[in-house]
Protein backbone atom coordinates (compact mmCIF):
# COMPACT_ATOMS: atom_id res chain seq x y z
CA UNK A 1 0.00 0.00 0.00
CA UNK A 2 1.39 3.56 -1.13
CA UNK A 3 1.72 5.86 2.05
CA UNK A 4 -0.43 8.86 2.11
CA UNK A 5 0.76 11.99 0.30
CA UNK A 6 0.66 15.45 1.72
CA UNK A 7 -2.19 16.63 0.21
CA UNK A 8 -4.11 13.73 2.14
CA UNK A 9 -2.71 15.27 5.64
CA UNK A 10 -3.94 18.62 4.28
CA UNK A 11 -7.84 17.84 4.00
CA UNK A 12 -7.53 16.12 6.92
CA UNK A 13 -5.89 18.55 9.19
CA UNK A 14 -8.44 20.94 7.10
CA UNK A 15 -11.37 19.14 8.78
CA UNK A 16 -10.09 19.05 12.16
CA UNK A 17 -9.90 22.84 11.81
CA UNK A 18 -13.08 23.24 10.98
CA UNK A 19 -14.40 20.88 13.12
CA UNK A 20 -12.79 22.79 16.16
CA UNK A 21 -14.35 25.33 15.31
CA UNK A 22 -18.14 23.86 15.28
CA UNK A 23 -18.19 25.27 11.18
CA UNK A 24 -20.67 23.19 10.35
CA UNK A 25 -22.90 23.14 13.23
CA UNK A 26 -23.21 26.82 11.73
CA UNK A 27 -23.80 26.33 8.97
CA UNK A 28 -26.74 24.24 10.00
CA UNK A 29 -28.12 26.55 12.09
CA UNK A 30 -28.03 29.67 9.53
CA UNK A 31 -24.49 31.56 9.60
CA UNK A 32 -23.31 30.94 6.15
CA UNK A 33 -21.53 33.82 4.90
CA UNK A 34 -17.49 33.89 5.57
CA UNK A 35 -17.70 37.17 7.00
CA UNK A 36 -19.48 35.48 9.75
CA UNK A 37 -18.19 32.19 9.95
CA UNK A 38 -15.14 33.80 10.67
CA UNK A 39 -16.08 35.78 13.88
CA UNK A 40 -12.83 35.29 16.28
CA UNK A 41 -10.47 34.09 13.85
CA UNK A 42 -8.93 35.13 10.50
CA UNK A 43 -11.43 35.52 7.73
CA UNK A 44 -8.79 35.51 4.99
CA UNK A 45 -7.53 31.89 6.38
CA UNK A 46 -10.98 30.13 7.20
CA UNK A 47 -12.01 30.76 3.67
CA UNK A 48 -9.29 29.66 2.25
CA UNK A 49 -9.59 26.40 4.40
CA UNK A 50 -13.17 25.80 3.32
CA UNK A 51 -12.23 26.74 -0.01
CA UNK A 52 -10.01 23.29 -0.12
CA UNK A 53 -12.41 21.56 1.47
CA UNK A 54 -15.05 23.07 -1.53
CA UNK A 55 -12.48 21.31 -3.43
CA UNK A 56 -12.47 18.03 -2.11
CA UNK A 57 -15.98 17.72 -2.06
CA UNK A 58 -16.65 18.89 1.88
CA UNK A 59 -18.64 21.79 1.54
CA UNK A 60 -20.30 23.54 -1.43
CA UNK A 61 -19.87 27.25 -2.57
CA UNK A 62 -22.97 28.14 -3.83
CA UNK A 63 -21.56 32.06 -4.36
CA UNK A 64 -18.37 33.53 -3.48
CA UNK A 65 -17.98 33.39 0.04
CA UNK A 66 -21.44 31.55 1.09
CA UNK A 67 -20.67 28.24 2.03
CA UNK A 68 -23.62 25.11 2.43
CA UNK A 69 -23.53 21.62 3.73
CA UNK A 70 -23.58 18.74 1.80
CA UNK A 71 -23.65 15.13 2.22
CA UNK A 72 -20.20 14.55 2.91
CA UNK A 73 -19.60 17.63 5.35
CA UNK A 74 -22.40 16.06 7.15
CA UNK A 75 -21.55 12.95 7.48
CA UNK A 76 -18.16 13.84 8.51
CA UNK A 77 -18.77 17.30 10.69
CA UNK A 78 -22.25 16.45 12.42
CA UNK A 79 -23.68 13.72 14.86
CA UNK A 80 -21.99 10.84 15.45
CA UNK A 81 -19.65 11.15 12.59
CA UNK A 82 -18.36 14.77 13.99
CA UNK A 83 -17.72 13.14 17.14
CA UNK A 84 -15.52 10.73 15.48
CA UNK A 85 -14.25 13.40 13.48
CA UNK A 86 -13.03 15.63 16.60
CA UNK A 87 -11.88 12.82 18.37
CA UNK A 88 -9.05 12.09 16.26
CA UNK A 89 -7.69 15.38 17.41
CA UNK A 90 -7.07 13.46 21.38
CA UNK A 91 -4.80 11.10 19.83
CA UNK A 92 -1.50 12.64 21.56
CA UNK A 93 -3.59 12.48 24.92
CA UNK A 94 -3.97 9.11 24.24
CA UNK A 95 -0.68 8.09 23.55
CA UNK A 96 1.29 9.83 26.19
CA UNK A 97 -1.47 8.71 28.98
CA UNK A 98 -3.14 5.50 27.51
CA UNK A 99 -7.03 7.03 28.67
CA UNK A 100 -9.45 9.02 26.29
CA UNK A 101 -8.78 12.30 26.46
CA UNK A 102 -12.66 12.77 24.86
CA UNK A 103 -13.92 14.39 27.54
CA UNK A 104 -11.48 17.50 27.38
CA UNK A 105 -13.10 18.11 23.79
CA UNK A 106 -16.97 17.76 24.29
CA UNK A 107 -17.15 18.41 28.49
CA UNK A 108 -18.10 14.97 29.12
CA UNK A 109 -16.45 11.11 28.86
CA UNK A 110 -18.16 9.36 25.77
CA UNK A 111 -21.03 7.79 26.68
CA UNK A 112 -22.13 10.61 28.99
CA UNK A 113 -22.06 12.23 25.79
CA UNK A 114 -24.18 9.79 24.29
CA UNK A 115 -26.55 10.13 27.10
CA UNK A 116 -26.81 13.59 26.81
CA UNK A 117 -27.80 14.07 23.31
CA UNK A 118 -30.18 10.78 22.59
CA UNK A 119 -29.99 11.85 18.91
CA UNK A 120 -26.68 10.86 18.73
CA UNK A 121 -26.92 7.82 20.60
CA UNK A 122 -29.49 6.84 17.90
CA UNK A 123 -26.67 6.91 15.09
CA UNK A 124 -24.29 5.23 16.92
CA UNK A 125 -26.57 2.71 18.30
CA UNK A 126 -27.33 2.09 13.62
CA UNK A 127 -23.58 2.80 13.23
CA UNK A 128 -22.60 -0.08 15.19
CA UNK A 129 -25.85 -2.14 14.02
CA UNK A 130 -27.02 -3.00 10.72
CA UNK A 131 -26.10 0.63 9.27
CA UNK A 132 -22.30 0.55 9.72
CA UNK A 133 -22.29 -3.16 9.65
CA UNK A 134 -22.80 -6.36 7.79
CA UNK A 135 -24.92 -8.93 9.12
CA UNK A 136 -23.54 -10.16 12.08
CA UNK A 137 -22.10 -13.90 11.70
CA UNK A 138 -24.07 -15.67 14.68
CA UNK A 139 -22.10 -19.51 13.57
CA UNK A 140 -19.38 -19.84 16.10
CA UNK A 141 -17.87 -23.08 18.16
CA UNK A 142 -18.92 -24.56 21.75
CA UNK A 143 -16.31 -26.32 23.83
CA UNK A 144 -19.49 -29.35 23.95
CA UNK A 145 -21.93 -28.11 21.92
CA UNK A 146 -25.44 -26.21 21.48
CA UNK A 147 -27.34 -29.27 22.11
CA UNK A 148 -27.58 -28.11 26.30
CA UNK A 149 -27.94 -24.45 25.22
CA UNK A 150 -31.92 -23.32 25.29
CA UNK A 151 -31.37 -19.75 26.71
CA UNK A 152 -28.81 -17.07 25.66
CA UNK A 153 -28.07 -13.76 27.27
CA UNK A 154 -26.73 -10.96 24.73
CA UNK A 155 -24.88 -8.79 27.53
CA UNK A 156 -24.46 -5.02 25.90
CA UNK A 157 -26.36 -6.32 22.49
CA UNK A 158 -27.20 -2.59 20.89
CA UNK A 159 -30.32 -2.62 19.49
CA UNK A 160 -30.14 -6.50 19.07
CA UNK A 161 -28.66 -7.44 15.72
CA UNK A 162 -26.65 -10.59 17.01
CA UNK A 163 -29.26 -11.57 19.16
CA UNK A 164 -31.87 -11.52 16.07
CA UNK A 165 -29.73 -13.56 13.96
CA UNK A 166 -28.83 -15.99 16.59
CA UNK A 167 -32.27 -17.07 16.70
CA UNK A 168 -33.03 -17.02 13.37
CA UNK A 169 -30.03 -19.37 12.92
CA UNK A 170 -31.31 -21.27 16.03
CA UNK A 171 -35.14 -21.35 16.10
CA UNK A 172 -35.54 -23.21 19.50
CA UNK A 173 -33.22 -20.53 21.48
CA UNK A 174 -34.70 -17.72 23.79
CA UNK A 175 -33.19 -14.67 23.99
CA UNK A 176 -32.64 -11.74 26.36
CA UNK A 177 -31.24 -8.58 25.26
CA UNK A 178 -29.57 -6.49 28.18
CA UNK A 179 -28.75 -2.52 27.14
CA UNK A 180 -29.31 0.55 28.71
CA UNK A 181 -32.43 2.12 27.76
CA UNK A 182 -32.58 4.06 25.15
CA UNK A 183 -30.67 1.59 22.90
CA UNK A 184 -32.96 -0.80 24.32
CA UNK A 185 -36.07 1.30 22.90
CA UNK A 186 -34.98 0.87 19.46
CA UNK A 187 -34.32 -2.94 19.62
CA UNK A 188 -36.27 -4.81 17.43
CA UNK A 189 -36.89 -8.72 17.43
CA UNK A 190 -38.57 -11.47 19.17
CA UNK A 191 -36.69 -11.21 22.69
CA UNK A 192 -36.86 -10.27 25.82
CA UNK A 193 -35.47 -7.00 27.02
CA UNK A 194 -34.15 -5.66 30.00
CA UNK A 195 -33.40 -2.16 30.09
CA UNK A 196 -30.19 -1.56 32.42
CA UNK A 197 -26.45 -0.95 33.21
CA UNK A 198 -24.49 -4.52 32.11
CA UNK A 199 -22.40 -3.73 35.59
CA UNK A 200 -25.85 -3.89 37.42
CA UNK A 201 -26.92 -7.63 38.47
CA UNK A 202 -27.62 -9.34 35.21
CA UNK A 203 -30.95 -12.11 34.76
CA UNK A 204 -29.30 -15.17 35.99
CA UNK A 205 -29.29 -18.86 34.86
CA UNK A 206 -29.15 -18.98 31.56
CA UNK A 207 -27.04 -21.27 29.26
CA UNK A 208 -24.95 -18.71 27.19
CA UNK A 209 -24.07 -15.01 27.87
CA UNK A 210 -22.68 -13.76 24.70
CA UNK A 211 -19.96 -10.47 24.91
CA UNK A 212 -19.89 -9.30 21.32
CA UNK A 213 -17.41 -5.95 20.82
CA UNK A 214 -18.56 -5.27 24.49
CA UNK A 215 -14.82 -5.81 26.61
CA UNK A 216 -13.10 -3.64 24.03
CA UNK A 217 -14.82 -0.66 25.03
CA UNK A 218 -13.45 -0.29 28.47
CA UNK A 219 -10.11 -0.55 30.48
CA UNK A 220 -9.15 -2.58 32.98
CA UNK A 221 -10.92 -2.00 35.60
CA UNK A 222 -14.37 -1.99 34.30
CA UNK A 223 -13.16 -4.82 32.02
CA UNK A 224 -13.10 -7.02 35.06
CA UNK A 225 -15.75 -5.74 36.96
CA UNK A 226 -18.14 -6.52 33.77
CA UNK A 227 -16.49 -10.06 33.66
CA UNK A 228 -16.92 -10.88 37.57
CA UNK A 229 -20.90 -9.57 36.91
CA UNK A 230 -21.30 -12.29 33.86
CA UNK A 231 -19.78 -14.98 35.80
CA UNK A 232 -21.80 -14.65 38.67
CA UNK A 233 -24.78 -14.87 36.18
CA UNK A 234 -23.75 -17.69 35.01
CA UNK A 235 -23.11 -19.60 37.61
CA UNK A 236 -23.44 -22.67 38.32
CA UNK A 237 -23.50 -23.76 34.58
CA UNK A 238 -23.40 -21.10 32.41
CA UNK A 239 -21.24 -20.84 28.94
CA UNK A 240 -19.61 -16.92 28.55
CA UNK A 241 -18.68 -16.34 24.86
CA UNK A 242 -16.29 -13.07 23.89
CA UNK A 243 -16.23 -11.96 20.27
CA UNK A 244 -13.92 -9.09 20.51
CA UNK A 245 -11.82 -7.53 23.15
CA UNK A 246 -9.41 -10.52 23.48
CA UNK A 247 -7.26 -11.70 20.26
CA UNK A 248 -4.60 -14.50 19.86
CA UNK A 249 -1.44 -14.07 21.39
CA UNK A 250 0.40 -14.23 18.29
CA UNK A 251 -1.39 -11.68 16.47
CA UNK A 252 -0.03 -8.13 16.49
CA UNK A 253 -1.39 -5.01 18.88
CA UNK A 254 -3.67 -3.40 16.43
CA UNK A 255 -5.13 0.46 17.07
CA UNK A 256 -8.94 0.64 17.15
CA UNK A 257 -11.28 3.63 17.24
CA UNK A 258 -12.48 2.19 20.68
CA UNK A 259 -9.02 2.87 22.82
CA UNK A 260 -9.57 6.78 21.45
CA UNK A 261 -12.73 7.34 22.42
CA UNK A 262 -13.04 5.20 25.56
CA UNK A 263 -9.74 3.84 26.73
CA UNK A 264 -10.80 0.55 25.72
CA UNK A 265 -8.56 -2.74 25.40
CA UNK A 266 -7.85 -5.98 23.68
CA UNK A 267 -5.88 -8.74 25.66
CA UNK A 268 -3.68 -11.11 24.48
CA UNK A 269 -5.40 -14.43 24.98
CA UNK A 270 -2.70 -15.10 27.22
CA UNK A 271 -3.47 -12.00 29.10
CA UNK A 272 -7.20 -12.61 29.48
CA UNK A 273 -7.01 -16.01 30.73
CA UNK A 274 -5.72 -14.29 34.03
CA UNK A 275 -8.26 -11.38 33.73
CA UNK A 276 -10.75 -14.11 33.87
CA UNK A 277 -9.85 -16.22 36.09
CA UNK A 278 -9.66 -13.18 38.60
CA UNK A 279 -13.42 -12.91 37.58
CA UNK A 280 -14.45 -16.44 38.74
CA UNK A 281 -14.05 -17.25 34.60
CA UNK A 282 -11.99 -19.90 33.28
CA UNK A 283 -10.89 -20.49 29.09
CA UNK A 284 -12.60 -23.51 27.77
CA UNK A 285 -12.08 -23.01 24.08
CA UNK A 286 -11.13 -20.49 21.45
CA UNK A 287 -12.02 -20.51 18.08
CA UNK A 288 -12.62 -18.18 14.55
CA UNK A 289 -15.83 -17.36 12.87
CA UNK A 290 -15.99 -17.45 8.95
CA UNK A 291 -14.85 -13.90 9.05
CA UNK A 292 -11.69 -14.38 11.14
CA UNK A 293 -13.19 -13.02 14.72
CA UNK A 294 -11.77 -14.25 17.24
CA UNK A 295 -14.20 -16.39 19.67
CA UNK A 296 -13.54 -17.41 23.02
CA UNK A 297 -15.16 -19.72 25.36
CA UNK A 298 -15.23 -19.58 29.18
CA UNK A 299 -17.23 -20.98 31.87
CA UNK A 300 -17.66 -20.36 35.59
CA UNK A 301 -14.42 -21.76 37.57
CA UNK A 302 -15.56 -24.16 39.96
CA UNK A 303 -17.64 -25.96 36.97
CA UNK A 304 -14.63 -26.06 34.75
CA UNK A 305 -12.93 -27.65 37.78
CA UNK A 306 -15.10 -30.15 38.52
CA UNK A 307 -16.53 -31.13 35.21
CA UNK A 308 -14.93 -30.15 31.52
CA UNK A 309 -11.76 -30.88 30.24
CA UNK A 310 -9.72 -28.11 29.46
CA UNK A 311 -8.79 -27.56 25.70
CA UNK A 312 -8.83 -25.45 22.84
CA UNK A 313 -11.61 -25.93 20.51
Amino acid sequence: MPPPSFSDFQTVWCVQAVAALRVAERIEAGTTRIEALAEGVDERALHSVLGHLVGEGIFEEPSPGEFALNDAARELLLGIGGRFTLAWSTMETYVRTGRPGYAHVFGRGFWADLDAHPEIAAEFDDLIGPGGHPTPDPDFELADGWDDVRTVVDVGGGTGTMLRELLRARPGLRGTLVDLPGTISRAEGDFERVAQSFFDPLPAGADLYLLRSVLNDWPDMETEALLANVAHAAAPAGRVVIIGGVAPDEASPAFQIEMLLLGGRTDALSTFRDRAERAGLTVVGTSHQADGKFVVECRPRDVVAGAINVQDV
